[in-house]
């Protein structure tokens, strides 16, 4: 038998705000502790410098983190132009400097514009992507730089909400992206094509997946409260596990069929999709989890909660 976890059996998303400062694991650590939650897990990682929505699964519902990390990412980010920095946003030393004063609104709603779709990144090496499993980030404070290969991502929008002209430009831009986009690489790409060294200097996450800052409690929400009323207290923030996954098609199943889902087995579904992932409930019950439909017509348990909530 598995050794038991210590701590609440809580099950359900928190979507927090989260801080500058902290990294997205000691971030995450924090909440764990709070909820004094069994189990935890985050669903994509933001760096110290950015804030914003983190959701964080707790209990049965880290079964879920993955299709909020696959999710499209929407953000809110400052682009400097005139300077560029070793890491690609504020806190790097500037490593090449022009006078950016000649840009204009429009010259950049027009750079904007030619990113939009699916284009190619290099990972910057202050990155958590590893390489011979090693963090990108370690082997750049160590002053070394690896060759890395080129991604598609697809950048779904990029509007320009505030132009700061100057010698150091700045536009404030709203994105909406494919996992795995890297910002500060798309600003420092967006500089060059105006022919300027550029970099990020503030990020703000203003959504993940089906979830948005209106939904997201602060850090310190949460430790005053704990500290005032205890770790129950904070169960009245979680969101329903569901929620992640309302994207796939909902199919219900009688108490048998759920019965014999909960076993491992392929049951048969009215109505149900021809092919790909579903979300399962009891009929007029609780949500079960994740399920993927077969060629027969039945649907087969993919990711399954172990207890109801």
């Amino acid at each position: 038998m598995g050794r038991r976890r210590k701590g609440r059996p809580v099950t359900g998303i928190i979507v927090l705000d989260k801080p500058v400062g902290p990294s997205s694991n000691q971030t995450l650590q924090r909440v764990r502790h709070l909820f004094g939650a069994a189990k935890a897990g985050h669903t994509g990682n933001l760096d110290p410098l950015a804030s914003g929505v983190l959701p964080i699964c707790l209990g049965e519902a880290t079964k879920l983190s993955q299709y909020l990390l696959d999710s499209d990412k929407a953000y809110q980010a400052k682009f400097c132009f005139g300077a560029r920095t070793t890491t690609g946003d504020s806190e790097g030393e500037v490593i090449a400097e022009s006078d950016a004063s000649e840009l204009t609104e429009s010259t950049i709603c027009q750079a904007l514009t030619e990113f939009v779709g699916d284009i190619e990144q290099v990972p910057p090496m202050y990155s958590a992507l590893k390489v011979a499993g090693q963090p990108l980030y370690k082997l750049a404070r160590e002053g070394k730089e690896v060759e890395r290969k080129s991604r598609s991502v697809s950048i779904r929008s990029i509007d320009l909400q505030h132009f700061q002209p100057g010698v150091r430009a700045e536009a404030t831009v709203d994105v909406l992206c494919s996992k795995g986009t890297y910002i500060r690489t798309l600003s420092e790409d967006v500089a060059a094509s105006l022919g300027f060294p550029g970099h990020m200097s503030a990020l703000r996450r203003t959504a993940t997946g089906p979830f948005s800052l209106a939904q997201a409690i602060s850090l310190d929400t949460l430790t005053k409260l704990a500290q005032a009323e205890g770790p129950a207290a904070l169960d009245q923030f979680l969101l329903d596990p569901e929620l992640a996954v309302d994207h796939l098609p909902r199919v219900e199943v009688t108490d048998s069929a759920a019965f014999y889902l909960k076993q491992g087995q392929a049951v048969v579904v009215r109505n149900a999709p021809l092919n790909g992932m579903v979300r399962v409930a009891e009929a007029g019950g609780p949500f079960l989890g994740i399920g993927e439909m077969l060629d027969d017509g039945r649907v087969a348990p993919k990711r399954l909660f172990v207890d109801s909530h």
